[in-house]
């Protein structure tokens, strides 16, 4: 990206690199009068105030980052040289506690979760494989298939600006993989199962990962098929190691999770709105994108907050009016968040508004999971 900005003296801007600007000598064959030559001075130092201001500050987002938010693997981090603060930044733990939350429910919603060190151990491992592990995967092969549009968008990141190299990107890669699929067939032993169904899990889950990331199928490409994949990952997936954990995966638990995935689909489009510039120009067709910002702010509300509303309906409908109205209780602060600040700003609020209401649409998972276990 680049912009030239021409003036008497002309002066050359690089966003990539962010080189301080370049002043060509001034001077004619007579020499100028004291007056022309402070006009040109003064021409100078105008243009070059306006491209100050024209060129993004994403660099020294970068530099004076928080090396919390580096660790998180969020926006705001700062520059990192150590490897394995990198190699955990590439994994995303901030997006590791709905799979963890996932299980949780799960759990909840078979009934024969009890509090003994076996059932514990187990549920550890199996938020270790679902977090860590397979959403640490996702997050990296992500960020590889992505480095293109971040090149564009963040340039600062760890694959486009080569504090990683690729070699240790796919090692990355592979070992959270293995590991991954490693630990679920351990879970299936562990839990006495004649069909290894929580590996096959994750070996689908794996599979849908790649698809969503890497071409040819790419189905981030798609702002509806790729939001809702990413959705179905983030609440069925982990919910449905869960369960299989400590009970059996029912029919009517599979559809009310995939419906619940609905509500994923609108959290997925929450961090769409940044790469806006970069999917756009890749011809990527996320809902920002297709729809424009702000259509796109209310179909990520309204897949949310409809979701949930649908589910209370469910639940009242299945003679459970307590637990519908602990879900309709805990959608209130969520909308009150939309407001203060996802539809005023989905860019600059993004992770406030994540921090302040995700933790009730988690929460609203977890009396969803207990009202099906009874």
């Amino acid at each position: 990206m680049g912009s030239v900005l021409h003036s008497a003296a002309s002066i050359s801007l690089s966003m990539r690199s962010h080189h301080c600007c370049r002043l060509p000598a001034l001077g004619s064959q007579s020499a100028p009068s004291l007056s022309r030559r402070r006009w040109m001075v003064k021409a100078v130092e105008s243009d070059s105030n306006e491209a100050k201001t024209a060129v993004p500050n994403k660099p020294s987002e970068a530099i004076n980052g928080s090396s919390f938010n580096q660790l998180l693997g969020i926006k705001g981090a700062a520059l990192e040289s150590n490897k394995w603060k990198i190699r955990l930044q590439l994994t995303k733990p901030v997006t590791w506690p709905p799979l963890v939350w996932g299980v949780v429910c799960g759990a909840a919603a078979s009934g024969n979760f009890h509090w003994s060190p076996d059932d514990v151990a187990k549920s550890i491992v199996c938020m270790i494989m679902s977090g860590p592990c397979l959403t640490g995967y996702t997050q990296t092969l992500n960020d590889w298939y992505d480095r293109d549009i971040d090149a564009i968008n963040e340039p600062y990141r760890p694959i486009p600006s080569g504090a990683i190299s690729e070699n240790e990107v796919i090692t990355q890669i592979w070992l959270l993989l293995l590991g991954g699929l490693g630990l679920a067939g351990l879970l299936d032993v562990w839990a006495g199962h004649e069909s290894p169904t929580i590996f096959y899990l994750a070996l689908g889950g794996s599979l849908v990962s790649y698809i969503y990331s890497a071409p040819p199928l790419k189905l981030k490409q798609n702002g509806w098929i790729g939001n809702f994949a990413l959705g179905s990952s983030y609440i069925a997936l982990p919910w449905w190691a869960g369960q299989s954990l400590f009970g059996t995966l029912t029919p009517d638990i599979v559809v009310l999770t995939l419906l619940y995935s609905i509500a994923g689909l609108g959290i997925a489009i929450v961090n769409d709105f940044k790469s806006v510039e970069g999917d756009r120009a890749l011809g990527l067709q996320s809902l920002p994108v297709a729809f424009g910002p702000e259509a796109a702010k209310w179909i990520c509300v309204g897949a949310i907050d409809i979701t949930q509303i649908s589910i209370a309906g469910y639940l009242l409908g299945a003679g459970k009016p307590l637990y519908s109205l602990a879900l309709l209780g805990l959608i209130i602060p969520q909308a009150f968040f939309q407001f203060q600040y996802f539809l005023k700003d989905p860019v600059k609020y993004d992770v406030k508004y994540q921090a302040s209401a995700q933790p009730f649409l988690i929460l609203g998972l977890l009396v969803t999971a207990l009202a099906t276990s009874h």
